[in-house]
């Protein structure tokens, strides 16, 4: 075999960072070196984390190469006024504009005005520094860059520009369309500041990747570069077979953002425990993740509070248990135009749990054709009440006779692995 082609990977978030943002790269770098790749990749040294899971550190190949430089994060300093609020804007956790306080106010402010494009804006000037040494002494000729937080695309700008590498910009999330942009109080400077980044990324890099159609479809409205649709996908976890809940359990895994308040759901719930007497006995909603107030505090007004149980954030390994335990799995994206393109990385792991699936989210979601193409669930838009109880009594109807199932198909093209190749493909054209 010949000598494998070294890739370097810039991404903030890696082991032991948790939730969404580190599963993509870190899964990416367990399969390349299967395609004669070598991953290289480079993080921060001191990172601020809002997750933490410690287990995703096994899940690092051993083949992999890891560079780490200091960051210097304005997150440490905002903290000084309130560390929890911090923490909770730099997860996503963006509190309801109609109930945010003056302190969470400024802290948005500055978040969107002073930090552009973000918080690790800091990390920039020293990477390059830093990198251009390391690529040149060890003839590198190809990168990626992978965002949000898209200050690390501006690193790959600057060693493109210097350097002439072949650069990859991955948008694991959009840039200026994504749903929370709006919140963050931007001047005109600064959105205008925001918009000429995002374009002269997306004109400088060689290739462009991104995790969705819809997304593929706006950035082509920027750039005539090639865009190239790799998705999120499922990984072959071990996990121990628990037996399924012993109640009509309904689990949403994951940040539950005050967005994503689906009064819909609670509606339908609340109307079923009322009509039907065995549906109150047996019912259970699951939360598994971060959960915003603003969603629990729907949840008290629909009186659903004797129904919950709150788990907080668990690891990963435990979330794909309880995922693969519970009976009915929940996937809600907030209803607006701009979250059309967002695909949920849960929802590949939802798929191949073998529990179906009912999500929520606006007409013409990328995931709601997954979702149906993979036979996995149902997809409701937020005006669907009536469509959406008569799918929850089925199933649990369904569940009553034990014998509430998935029969999915086309699952493989999704999986972690063939997704690298897909990948690797790219990396080693010519």
């Amino acid at each position: 075999m010949s000598e494998p082609k070294k890739l370097l990977i810039i991404t903030y978030y890696w082991p032991p960072a948790g939730g969404p943002g580190v599963q993509r790269w870190l899964k990416f770098v367990k399969y390349l070196p299967d395609f004669n790749i070598q991953p290289i990749v480079y993080i921060p040294e001191n990172p601020t984390y809002p997750i933490i899971d410690k287990g995703l550190e096994s899940e690092v190949s051993n083949e992999t190469i890891i560079l780490k430089n200091k960051i210097k994060e304005p997150y440490g300093f905002a903290s000084f006024f309130g560390k929890n609020k911090t923490k909770k804007i730099s997860s996503g956790i963006i509190p309801n504009k109609k109930k945010q306080s003056f302190l969470e106010k400024t802290l948005l402010w500055i978040r969107g005005n002073l930090f552009i494009p973000d918080a690790r804006f800091l990390w920039v000037k020293p990477s390059v520094k830093y990198l251009k040494k390391y690529i040149e002494e060890n003839n590198i000729d190809t990168i990626v860059t992978s965002g949000p937080p898209h200050s690390l695309h501006l690193i790959g700008l600057q060693l493109k520009k210097d350097l002439g590498v072949k650069w990859f910009a991955d948008f694991r999330d959009p840039w200026t369309t994504i749903g929370y942009h709006k919140a963050l109080k931007l001047s005109s400077y600064a959105e205008k500041k925001h918009k000429a980044l995002e374009s002269a990324v997306l004109n400088a890099a060689d290739t462009i990747l991104v995790t969705s159609k819809t997304t593929k479809t706006e950035f082509q409205e920027l750039t005539s570069k090639p865009i190239e649709v790799i998705t999120n996908g499922y990984d072959v976890e071990k996990v121990t077979k628990r037996p399924l809940d012993e109640k009509f359990t309904l689990a949403h895994i994951g940040s539950f953002l005050s967005e994503r308040n689906p009064r819909i759901l609670w509606k339908a719930l609340s109307e079923l425990i009322k009509e039907n007497k065995d549906f109150k006995n047996d019912f259970q909603l699951k939360l598994i993740g971060a959960v915003s107030q603003e969603v629990l505090d729907t949840i008290s007004e629909f009186k659903l509070n004797d129904y919950v149980l709150n788990l907080g954030y668990v690891s990963h390994q435990e979330a794909i248990e309880q995922q693969r335990k519970s009976q009915v799995l929940l996937l809600i994206e907030i209803n607006s135009e701009e979250t059309k393109s967002i695909i949920p990385g849960k929802v590949f792991e939802y798929m191949v749990s073998e529990r179906p699936i009912i999500a929520l989210g606006p007409e013409g979601s990328d995931f709601a054709e997954i979702i149906t193409t993979t036979n996995t669930g149902v997809f409701f838009t937020y005006d669907e009440k009536e469509k959406l109880k008569t799918v929850l009594l089925n199933y649990y109807e369904l569940y009553q006779n034990n014998n509430l199932k998935v029969h999915a198909v086309g699952l493989q093209q999704y999986s972690r692995k063939n997704l690298t190749e897909q990948l690797a493909k790219l990396v080693t054209r010519k």
